[in-house]
């Protein structure tokens, strides 16, 4: 595939700071201002049968007096390859981003899996986890709005892959799906190719398996994007995608908006100066947060408060 053959061209170019569940109940503040403040939930997850960390950014006017009852839409957003959830808050300026708007924002941790039940690693259940696990976890813990009009996803690279797959594998449970510099081909990229780099051989084994494994085609948002009937169109949540014009990525970027386009799938995309690096995002995140903040509901008045929601 076209896509498949431009990453393992400029793949070289990708350097090492590229960044591509029952619950604990320990919950570590990490920072506070006036403006906004930060946890860490040391969420355990039995599916992995490991500790999944998360981070959590909570709105200014999250713990004011008048705001106990209110319940907060939600974005999680996703890390790249390589990297960690506690990447958006240590190299980008996420916290302070996210003090102009009034919702939460999650950072889960998704290790190297590419957000993907791995056919070869039970435990590696880097897709259920999230769905099944985290998600239900932050409505107990948080108070967070839990009909899809109150829930978004976003990343990029591996986790712009994750949440493009989340979206349109689980429409009734976003009402956006964002990416930025999406890393939107991995199913595609053979481990036994003598071009495919020695680094990224083991995620892409553990996450998809053989090349004939049925969990790549299952997992592939190209093939999902293609075989869609016109009547689902209307339940997917809004896709957002953009790439800097220096990327690496930049050309499955390109395919996959000509393919929403030509399927009549609304979104967005935008090519923009920029490279694969943590400038861009930090400044592109800051569409997906404004960009959020038209798609999700509005912060509303809870019925009843959860006994165990912060």
């Amino acid at each position: 595939m076209k896509h498949a053959r431009t990453f393992f061209i400029f793949l070289f170019l990708l350097v090492p700071f590229t960044a591509f569940g029952q619950s604990s109940a320990a919950v570590q503040v990490k920072s506070e201002s006036a403006s906004s403040k930060t946890e860490t939930v040391q969420f355990e997850s039995k599916l992995a049968g490991m500790k999944l960390p998360y981070n959590v950014v909570l709105p200014p006017d999250y713990a004011q007096g008048a705001a106990h009852g209110t319940r907060y839409p939600v974005l999680y957003l996703l890390h790249g390859l390589t990297g960690h959830y506690s990447d958006w808050l240590a190299k980008s300026k996420l916290a302070e981003h996210a003090a102009r708007h009034h919702f939460i924002i999650i950072t889960p941790e998704g290790n190297n899996g590419w957000y993907t039940d791995s056919p070869v690693a039970p435990t590696d259940k880097y897709e259920t986890y999230i769905i099944q696990e985290l998600i239900p976890d932050v409505q107990r813990r948080f108070r967070a709005i839990e009909a899809r009009e109150g829930r978004a996803v976003a990343g990029l690279s591996m986790g712009g892959y994750g949440a493009l797959k989340f979206g349109l594998k689980h429409p009734q449970m976003f009402t956006l799906a964002a990416s930025l510099s999406g890393a939107l081909g991995p199913t595609a990229w053979d481990p036994d190719a003598p071009q495919t780099p020695a680094w990224v051989k083991p995620s892409i084994v553990r996450a998809y398996g053989k090349m004939d494994d049925p969990v790549r085609p299952a997992n592939d948002i190209f093939k999902i994007v293609r075989e869609l009937s016109a009547e689902r169109f209307a339940s997917l949540p809004f896709i957002y995608l953009d790439c800097g014009t220096e990327d690496f990525l930049i050309e499955s970027n390109r395919q996959m908006a000509a393919l929403l386009t030509e399927r009549k799938i609304p979104h967005e995309y935008r090519q923009l100066p920029g490279k694969h690096d943590w400038p861009y995002w930090d400044r592109q995140v800051q569409e997906v947060l404004r960009l959020s903040a038209g798609k999700l509901s509005a912060p509303q008045m809870a019925k009843a408060a959860s006994a165990t929601s912060k």
